[in-house]
């Protein structure tokens, strides 16, 4: 399910990432976990990966904040609550961790994206273009 959500990255590259912090419960050198959700037959319906960040745009610097890493319902099972109870879930164990805010981002294009976020309570703190430049 990662690759459906970032289809550029290697499916080892996702399996990787995904089996440290499951071994480790750590991303980098913070804290962070990933919550499933699966259907009656077992098949998996959604993911959301949560972890600690310094920092986020818009929120407290003072405090760390809980951040949606990467977050997928797939497109048969959207509108369901799924999504709601997977980010519940992630809230949950930020608090657990003494997180006030959750923070989390999305590409200007996802616009799919974009509603669950605002429909589940987040607020838009930032528009923003990254740009590169070879040197």
């Amino acid at each position: 399910m990662r690759a459906e959500l970032w289809p550029d990255g290697a499916y080892e590259e996702h399996l990787a990432e995904v089996s440290e912090t499951m071994r480790t419960g750590m991303n980098g050198t913070l804290p962070a976990t990933c919550f499933v959700a699966e259907g009656a037959g077992g098949e998996l319906l959604g993911f959301l990966e949560v972890g600690l960040r310094s920092h986020a745009d818009g929120c407290d610097v003072a405090r760390p904040v809980g951040f949606v890493e990467g977050w997928l319902v797939r497109e048969p099972a959207r509108g369901q609550g799924i999504g709601a109870a997977l980010l519940a879930a992630a809230e949950d164990w930020a608090r657990s961790q003494g997180c006030r805010e959750m923070a989390s981002d999305t590409w200007i294009d996802n616009l799919s994206s974009q509603r669950a976020h605002e429909a589940l309570g987040f607020e838009v703190v930032d528009r923003c273009v990254n740009y590169h430049k070879a040197l």
